[in-house]
This record gives structure tokens, C-alpha cells and sequence, in this order.
């Protein structure tokens, strides 16, 4: 009997073994998609810059409202071009492919479009058919992807694409000896009738540079640069002004430019538009920061991020009326805010995962509330003539707000999955 009992023990021990074994086999893998980069000549991706037909919207970011048309950034692949002159049906009309294209902006029929760290000139008089004009090599900062991969390879090579594929390693592999060179993990973080009048150059609030007159204000990493671009065939450098790390994004207003750097604001003065001059200031704690402004007040939206090391997610009212020693007014908590827009007494903010914010901003001590649209990641937004142009990440919405408790939807770009 004791010899039987012990058999049964030791089979059903051993059945035990086998359970858990299979367990932590499934338990100790784990699965990554890793992206590769696929590098190509400078010279071959310049030779790329051209238009084709219009194409599907994956991967939204910056956009820019000239006239009636509307240009979408499609995150490091180009632009595209749609007709806006009828907002409630907009037509795709075509798709310019730029390599390594995150910010756009216009002056006339010439696109400037960043292509990874260098500016390029086209001529987009005719869409379908677009001529590169020119080149400036080094204008932007290079982008850093992670484990030393960056923007621009060997032999002056540009990354022209990515190949992703999953990899499953055993769980501490990572760390021992387990390793992809040249990939990185993908993660999910980091795009008929004439209504009104047709609208200036407007880019949204994330923009890293701007076009004022016959100069482009580009922000690198510490300086803001300027060019004369009156020639686009003879674009000059001029001065590039410190302005503090970490500096993101610029909105111009008048004859000023409002710097968003993620330890504050810096306000400089075009008096003088080939050598901007710093004329105030003001710090927050350190947190992504997009910036806008009317005659008396800053906007600045305060948010956490992978590379921002924040933790504020609001927004700031700042009194610039002494524009020497601008004070803040009043701070209002957000979930996670973005780019933001403003419009006579009407404030739109991006609170990215919580939707759309639409405030009364009559009285910046008391902002109310009037609408939240949800149901979106809202990531920035241009208002114009009672039309609000957001961009998410799942789409392009364009809004009528003649009644802004009352907004009304015209019409969408869907992302293509």
C-alpha cells in the first residue's frame, strides 16, 4: 500500500513538473516589433521630391491652411494637398512625397518642407506637377531614434523608410545577449462653393518653423534660425539667435514670435526681422509647451511626455502686456494638452486622449467651458473664419463654430488603416 501511495505522489508530482514547466516556457518570452531603417543616398531621396495622385492619410501631423487649400504632413513620407473651398466635401488633390517631412509651411506657390534635418524649396504652382527648387542643408536638429540610429547615416545616406517585423526573445535576453542592431522598438507614442474669404498662411500651434514676409524662422535645438527667402532659388542664411534648450515650437503674431521651449516661453521682436531681438520671458517647470498669443495674453499648454520629463499637464494664462516681464494669470488643469488655437473670445485646446476643449476666453481669470468633444486623440487645431480644422490621430475634422454651443461637424479625413 505505502509503495503505491508513493508511486501515485511521485506520477502526479511529475504530472505537476510537466504543467509548470509549459507554464513558464509561455511565461518567459516575450514579443517585440522592431522597425529597421532603410537607408538611400541624399541625392536619390531629392530625386523622390515630386507629386503623384492623392493618397491615403495613415499617419497625420502638422497642417497648414493657405487660400483654399489644406496641407496634411504624413509623418516622414510628404504632404498632402487637399481642395478646401468647399469645407463640408474636401478633394484630395494630390500627394507630394518628401522622405523625413514633418513641418510644412507657404510663401506664394513655394512649399518649404523640412527633410529630416535639411529645408527644401518646391514649387507647387502646379500640384501634380511640383519642381524641387533648392536645398539647405543642416537647418534642423537631427532627430535621434535611439540606440545610435539617427536621421542621417554614413556616406551622407537619409533614411528612406522602415522595415518592421516581430521578434520574440526569452525575458532577460534583452539585457544578455540578445540584440538587433540598427532596429528600434516600435512604440505606440510618438497628421465647389468658396466659403468666406480665402485664408492667410496658417499653421497650427506645434509648428517648429514659420514664414513672416520674405523670412523663415526655423527653431533648432537651442536657436532659432532665420533665412531670406524672398529668392527661393537664393535662400540666405542669416542670424540664429539663442533662445534657450529644449526650444519646440513658434507662433508668430504680429511683429513678434512666441517661442514654446519645455522650460518656458521667450517672446522676440521682428522690429528688425533678419535678426530677431529676445524682449521677455517666462519659465515654468519643465513639460512639452506649445504657445499662442493675442495683443494682451499668452496661452501655453504644459504637458507630460516620453522626452518632456514633465509632470504638468495645464494650461497657462500669461499676461504680456508688459512684454518685458510677462506674469502669470491663472493655471487651469488638463488632461494631457496639445496644440491649441484661439479665435476672437473662443479658446480651442487639444487635450490629446480627452478629446476637443472649446472656452470662453473673455475673461482669461475665468475661462468657461462651452463645449468637449470626445471621441478622439486631439493633437493640434487651426481656427479661421468660424472653421476649425483639428487634426487627431485618428483623422482630419473640420468644424463650422458660427454657434459654438452649437458646433457643427462638416466634414472628415479618416485615417487609412
Amino acid at each position: 500500500m505505502r509503495k503505491i501511495l508513493f508511486t501515485t505522489r511521485l506520477f502526479l508530482a511529475m504530472i505537476l513538473m510537466v504543467m509548470l514547466g509549459g507554464c513558464l516556457k509561455d511565461s518567459v518570452t516575450r514579443t517585440y516589433s522592431i522597425m529597421r531603417p532603410v537607408y538611400k543616398s541624399r541625392a536619390e531621396a531629392l530625386a523622390e521630391i515630386k507629386s503623384g495622385p492623392p493618397q491615403p492619410l495613415k499617419t497625420p501631423g502638422k497642417i497648414f491652411l493657405r487660400g483654399n487649400y489644406l496641407f496634411i504632413n504624413e509623418v516622414d513620407k510628404g504632404v498632402h494637398v487637399f481642395d478646401n473651398s468647399d469645407p463640408s466635401s474636401l478633394r484630395g488633390v494630390a500627394f507630394i512625397a518628401i522622405p523625413g517631412n514633418v513641418d510644412i509651411g507657404l510663401k506664394d506657390h513655394i512649399l518649404y518642407a523640412d527633410m529630416y534635418r535639411d529645408l527644401t524649396a518646391v514649387d507647387i504652382f502646379d500640384p501634380l506637377q511640383v519642381k524641387l527648387l533648392k536645398t539647405v542643408r543642416d537647418v534642423f536638429a537631427p532627430r535621434d531614434f535611439g540606440i545610435g540610429i539617427t536621421d542621417i547615416g554614413n556616406d551622407d545616406m537619409i533614411i528612406s523608410g522602415w522595415v518592421m517585423k516581430d521578434t520574440t526573445v526569452p525575458v532577460g535576453a534583452e539585457t544578455d545577449n540578445w540584440t538587433c542592431p540598427n532596429c528600434i522598438t516600435l512604440h505606440s507614442d510618438f497628421a465647389g462653393a468658396r466659403v468666406g474669404s480665402p485664408a492667410p498662411g496658417i499653421a497650427g500651434s506645434m509648428a517648429r518653423f514659420s514664414i513672416v514676409n520674405d523670412y523663415l524662422y526655423a527653431i533648432q535645438s537651442s536657436t532659432v534660425g532665420v533665412y531670406h527667402v524672398a529668392d527661393p532659388l537664393n535662400i540666405e542664411a542669416m542670424s540664429a539667435p539663442w533662445a534657450g534648450l529644449g526650444i519646440e515650437t513658434v507662433y508668430p503674431f504680429k511683429n513678434k514670435l512666441f517661442i514654446g521651449s519645455q522650460t518656458g516661453m521667450f517672446i522676440y521682436n521682428l522690429n528688425n526681422p533678419a535678426a530677431p531681438q529676445k524682449e521677455g520671458s517666462f519659465f515654468h517647470a519643465s513639460a512639452c509647451d506649445p504657445v499662442i498669443a493675442d495683443d494682451a495674453f499668452a496661452f501655453v499648454t504644459l504637458r507630460t511626455g516620453n522626452f518632456c520629463a514633465g509632470v504638468n499637464n495645464e494650461l497657462n494664462v500669461i499676461n504680456i502686456e508688459n512684454i518685458s516681464l510677462p506674469q502669470l494669470v491663472k493655471t487651469y488643469p488638463m488632461t494631457n494638452p496639445h496644440g491649441l488655437a484661439k479665435d476672437g473670445d473662443l479658446l480651442f485646446i487639444c487635450d490629446g486622449k480627452d478629446g476637443l476643449k472649446i472656452y470662453n476666453a473673455s475673461n482669461p481669470n475665468d475661462l468657461r467651458l462651452i463645449k468637449h468633444l470626445t471621441g478622439m486623440e486631439a493633437y493640434d487645431a487651426i481656427a479661421w473664419n468660424k472653421r476649425l480644422i483639428l487634426s487627431a490621430t485618428n483623422g482630419i475634422y473640420q468644424y463650422d463654430y458660427s454657434d459654438p454651443q452649437r458646433i457643427r461637424l462638416l466634414s472628415t479625413i479618416a485615417v487609412s488603416k
